[in-house]
C-alpha cells in the first residue's frame, strides 16, 4: 500500500487529469513505443504549434481521470506505453497531428489507441475521417471562394460586354457624367 504522500499526489494528478479531459473539445490516446527524443520533440513541437496539450500519462491514471469524465469505452486500450493529446480549442486538431505522424511510421512505431470529442468515444476509422478534414481556416476559405465566384464572374463578363461595344470600363463610366 503506498503511503498518504504518494496516494495523494496520485490523487492530485487524477483530479487535474479529469478537469483537462473535462475541458477538452477533444482527445486522442496513442502508443508512443519505439520514436527516437528527436521524433518525440518534432511531435511536442508540432502539439505546440496547434496549441495541444501532449503528455506521457500512466495508464492507471488515466484509467481513473476517464472512469470520473464517461469514457470508460477506452479503458480496454490503456495498457503499454500511452501518451495523451488534448486540444480545447480546434477539435479536428489532436485527430490531424497525430494522424499525421501516425502516417510518417507506417503504423510500426506510433499509432492511435483511441480518442473522443465532445464527450463521445469515437472509432479508429472516425478519427481517421476527422484527421483528414481541412482546417478550419482553409474551410472557412473554401467557402467564402465558393461565396465570390458568382460576383467575380459577374464582374467579368459585365466588363466583357463593355468591351465589346466599343468603350473600356473607365470610358463607360465617363459617359454619363458628359451628358
Amino acid at each position: 500500500m503506498p503511503n498518504a504522500k504518494v496516494l495523494s499526489e496520485k490523487q492530485a494528478i487524477v483530479a487535474e487529469l479529469t478537469e483537462k479531459l473535462k475541458g477538452a473539445a477533444s482527445g486522442v490516446l496513442v502508443d508512443y513505443k519505439g520514436i527516437t527524443v528527436a521524433e518525440d520533440t518534432a511531435l511536442r513541437a508540432e502539439c505546440r504549434k496547434n496549441e495541444l496539450d501532449y503528455a506521457v500519462v500512466k495508464n492507471t491514471l488515466v484509467r481513473f481521470a476517464i472512469n470520473n469524465v464517461g469514457l470508460e469505452e477506452m479503458d480496454s486500450v490503456l495498457n503499454g506505453t500511452t501518451s495523451l493529446a488534448l486540444s480545447h480549442g480546434d477539435p479536428i486538431a489532436p485527430m490531424r497531428v497525430i494522424n499525421k505522424f501516425a502516417k510518417q511510421f507506417n503504423g510500426a512505431k506510433f499509432t492511435i489507441k483511441a480518442g473522443f470529442m465532445d464527450g463521445k468515444v469515437l472509432s479508429l476509422e472516425e478519427i481517421n475521417a476527422l484527421a483528414e478534414l481541412p482546417s478550419k481556416e482553409v474551410l472557412q476559405a473554401q467557402v467564402l471562394g465558393t461565396m465570390l465566384a458568382p460576383i467575380t464572374s459577374l464582374a467579368i463578363v459585365i466588363k466583357a460586354i463593355c468591351e465589346q461595344k466599343g468603350g473600356s470600363v473607365e470610358s463607360a463610366e465617363e459617359a454619363p457624367a458628359a451628358e
